[in-house]
C-alpha cells in the first residue's frame, strides 16, 4: 500500500505477462488492503484471508465520462455524486484530519452517498441498453461497488489509486521507447531502476543525489563482515533518516 507517510513504488516485469498467475505469484504472501482497477487478474484475491480488495473511484468515474455524449442526464448525475465524494476527501485534506477523523468523516458523509448511488445504479440499469456506454458504465461500477465501499474501513486508505497511476504514467508515455529492452533480463533491470527512481519522486528526494549517495556508500555496505542492511539505502528509509535528523 502507498501511504502518505511512506511511499515505496515497485515495478515488476514477468516476461511481458499481465496474467492472474503473475499477480498471484508476486503477492502470494501479501496481507492487507489491495487497491486496483477492475482488471480481472486481481479477482483471485477475492475472499482470500487477510486481503481486502478496494476498487478505484477514478476508474469508475472514467466509465461514466465516456457515456456523457450518449446519455448526458444519467452520466452527469453519477458524475455529480462521485464529485461529492471527492469533495469529502478534499475536506479531510484541507482540515488536515487524522486517519481516525478522516474515517469518521467518511462514515458520516460518504456512506449515505455511496448507498444512494448504489441503489440508483440498481434501479437505472434495467432502463438502459446493456451494450450502451451508460449501460456498460453502470454494470462495471455496480459490480465493483462492494470493493469500492471498502475504502471506508480505514482512514489511511485513498478513494482511488491515482498515486500508482501517476507513478506508471512516465512508463506508459515512453512505452514506444521501451519496446525493445534487448532481452528479458534487461527488462527486469529496467523495472528495478524505475522502482527506485519513482520511489525517490514519491518521497520528494532528488533521484540524482540519492543515486550518487548510494553508489558512494555501497562499497562499505557490501564489505565482508560489515553486516549492513541494504534496506537502509532505499529512498523511503533515507527520508526517515533525514526527517529524524532535523528533529
Amino acid at each position: 500500500m502507498i501511504t502518505r507517510a511512506m511511499r515505496q513504488l515497485f515495478f515488476h516485469y514477468d516476461d511481458g505477462s499481465r496474467s492472474g498467475r503473475t499477480a498471484e505469484t508476486l503477492l502470494q504472501s501479501f496481507k492487507g488492503y489491495l487497491q486496483s482497477d477492475g482488471y480481472s487478474a486481481y479477482n483471485i484475491f477475492e475472499g482470500k484471508e487477510g486481503v481486502c480488495l478496494i476498487a478505484c473511484m477514478s476508474h469508475l468515474r472514467r466509465s461514466f465520462e465516456k457515456a456523457l455524449d450518449e446519455h448526458r442526464t444519467l452520466a452527469e448525475y453519477a458524475l455529480g455524486e462521485i464529485q461529492n465524494l471527492y469533495r469529502i476527501e478534499r475536506m479531510g485534506e484541507e482540515k488536515e484530519l487524522s486517519f481516525g477523523e478522516r474515517k469518521a468523516l467518511r462514515e458520516k458523509l460518504a456512506t449515505p452517498i455511496l448507498a444512494s448511488l448504489e441503489q440508483w445504479m440498481k434501479d437505472t440499469y434495467p432502463t438502459v441498453l446493456p451494450r450502451s456506454r451508460i449501460g456498460q458504465a453502470i454494470a462495471y461500477s455496480y459490480s465493483l461497488w462492494p470493493r469500492m465501499k471498502n475504502y471506508l474501513k480505514e482512514g489511511r486508505l485513498l478513494i482511488d489509486n491515482n498515486l500508482a497511476e501517476n507513478a506508471v504514467r512516465p512508463v506508459a508515455l515512453g512505452r514506444k521507447n521501451f519496446l525493445f529492452c534487448g532481452n528479458h533480463q534487461a527488462a527486469e533491470h529496467t523495472a528495478i531502476i524505475c522502482s527506485l527512481l519513482a520511489s525517490c519522486k514519491g518521497v520528494g528526494i532528488n533521484p540524482r543525489e540519492w543515486l550518487n549517495d548510494v553508489i558512494a556508500k555501497l562499497p562499505y555496505y557490501c564489505r565482508p563482515g560489515k553486516n549492513k542492511d541494504l534496506k537502509e539505502l532505499l529512498p523511503a528509509y533515507r527520508q526517515q533518516t533525514d526527517s529524524s535528523s532535523l528533529q
